[in-house]
């Protein structure tokens, strides 16, 4: 279900975090004309490597991913036929969406009074690092840097001894969570719009959600007046609720909260039923004070047959338990074909590729999404849309606007 079918957004941003709000937007039905600077466009399409992951080949998946879903024009704003075009798209649209810093926005005349001057009724969203307010206003951030190393993801992903901060487990990881939340926050700001007539401007910061992201870690500091932790490979009061290895080099991760209710069980379907009897495990009590023992045998019985083994044998047992896997097995996993988690992307050249989905779904259905537009491909077709004449953007070519 498009549920934004007829909302235009006009996006000047680039990189990944607003962005990807724009492409959320797009797969829930909103038309997204992306702004990018004549030429090379987006700066990020100029990306070659991610990780451990070299851009190359015919898919870009990096701005596949920021990007899919919209049209492309290329215009300098810095120019009056610029600022001409964007007047002109901005009347016909009802959100504004934009990263650029405060410096840049003024600079170019897109602040929230010169953008309003043109439509009134336009839902102003920024995505920025640090917020809009404060001595670091106008300092910038990516995801790395901000969501996780400054709000304090990285401090509590870091085991103790370790020689280096935990990274980030994958590419923009705090971008796609931020990009997820700012468009559903677009989509109230519409809603708000609808209900009372009125237009509010919509903010999110790296900063901002990467602390949103450790706000019960955050919370329970406050609360104690000590540091958060980072998480032992097994808790020391809960044995059920750890990660351990199998012969075969592979991890499951056991997540009993409730660790002397699933107990039994667990005993029963891996075939030792004498761990039961065990005085030291005899009640909930003793099974946390003696919580290391407990791990001690669950070490050494995960560490005597491999993976596959482990998966018919827990099976059927009603405790959480999932397998850690990478990047590549989730895309087999067979929840994610059954729940449409991936979405095959048509190239026009009959080849197609995978994405992964916005994962929110409307009517028990999973959303759709076309491939990203090159740089300023669609720069023809939306000025004649804005009633621009052929003359008129000859005009702007030759001015070096287009």
């Amino acid at each position: 279900m498009r549920v934004l079918e007829g909302v235009r957004v006009v996006e000047v941003a680039q990189y990944v975090f607003v962005p990807l709000a724009g492409s959320v937007l797009a797969e829930w039905g909103a038309e997204i004309v992306k702004v990018e600077p004549p030429g090379g466009g987006d700066a990020y399409r100029g990306l070659r490597r991610t990780g451990a992951l070299a851009i190359e080949g015919p898919v870009n998946f990096a701005i596949e991913h920021a990007n899919r879903g919209k049209r492309s024009i290329g215009l300098d704003l810095a120019k009056p036929g610029g600022r001409e075009v964007l007047a002109a798209l901005v009347r016909s649209a009802d959100v504004f969406l934009t990263n650029l810093l405060p410096e840049s926005r003024a600079r170019l005349g897109i602040e929230l009074a010169d953008v309003r001057a043109w439509n009134p009724r336009i839902v102003y969203a920024r995505g920025t690092g640090m917020g809009e307010r404060g001595a670091e206003r106008n300092r910038g951030g990516f995801d790395y840097a901000t969501f996780w190393a400054r709000a304090g993801s990285a401090y509590g992903a870091t085991p103790p001894g370790a020689e280096r901060p935990s990274p980030m487990p994958g590419g923009s990881y705090g971008d796609s969570l931020a990009g997820l939340t700012l468009a559903g926050a677009i989509s109230a700001a519409l809603f708000a719009r609808e209900r009372t007539g009125e237009a509010p401007v919509v903010d999110l910061s790296l900063l901002g959600m990467g602390m949103w992201a450790m706000g019960m870690a955050i919370a329970g500091s406050l609360a104690q007046g000590t540091v958060w932790q980072p998480l032992p490979r097994v808790p020391e009061t809960n044995a059920l609720a750890g990660t351990y290895r199998t012969q075969d080099g592979r991890f499951i991760a056991l997540v009993c909260l409730q660790a002397f209710r699933h107990w039994p069980e667990l005993c029963r379907v891996v075939d030792h039923p004498e761990w039961q009897d065990d005085p030291r495990f005899a009640t909930a009590e003793l099974l946390q004070q003696n919580s290391a023992d407990c791990a001690a045998l669950l070490d050494a019985l995960f560490a005597s047959a491999p993976l596959a083994h482990w998966r018919r044998v827990l099976a059927p047992f009603s405790g959480v338990w999932e397998v850690v896997q990478d990047t590549l097995e989730v895309t087999r996993d067979p929840q994610v074909e059954a729940n449409g988690l991936l979405s095959r992307i048509e190239t026009g050249d009959g080849s197609s590729f995978q994405l992964v989905a916005n994962p929110v779904q409307f009517d028990e259905t999973p959303g759709g999404t076309t491939r990203a537009p090159e740089a300023g491909e669609h720069t023809e077709e939306i000025l004649l849309e804005l009633g621009f004449d052929w003359d008129r953007i000859g005009a702007l070519r030759k001015e070096g606007v287009l």
